[in-house]
């Protein structure tokens, strides 16, 4: 059996390396995108199982890469779930109506982040 896939992006090496880290240790094959519009860039080759990406970045925001994700056909159905330090309500729900499967805080607890990547895959 193949390896599942996570996309991971954020503009942080710290928590691209700690996501690396926690998703190959679970046997998931990692690969990484620095901000959102490489993240869009990295979907033209990759078919991730699960996209996990970060809200505030350069160049494109965490809303721009899921609203991306979702009007390109090939990962219209793909789960992506936001890691970030927001807590805000509102910005949950932008998220959501935007098409995120779910929502992780960082710093985010190894463990539920695997059970939330497992609980999201196709």
């Amino acid at each position: 059996m193949t390896a599942k896939t996570v996309l991971t992006i954020d503009d942080s090496r710290t928590m691209r390396d700690m996501l690396r880290m926690t998703l190959a240790e679970a046997g998931y094959r990692v690969v990484q995108a620095v901000d959102g519009v490489h993240g869009l860039e990295m979907l033209e080759n990759e078919t991730p199982d699960v996209i996990i990406t970060d809200i505030n970045m350069p160049r494109l925001d965490g809303y721009g890469v899921i609203e991306g994700v979702r009007r390109d056909g090939r990962h219209r159905a793909t789960p992506i779930l936001v890691l970030t330090t927001e807590t805000d309500s509102a910005k949950k729900d932008r998220a959501r109506q935007a098409g995120a499967t779910g929502w992780i805080v960082k710093p985010f607890d190894p463990n539920k982040l695997i059970s939330a990547v497992r609980r999201v895959q196709a």
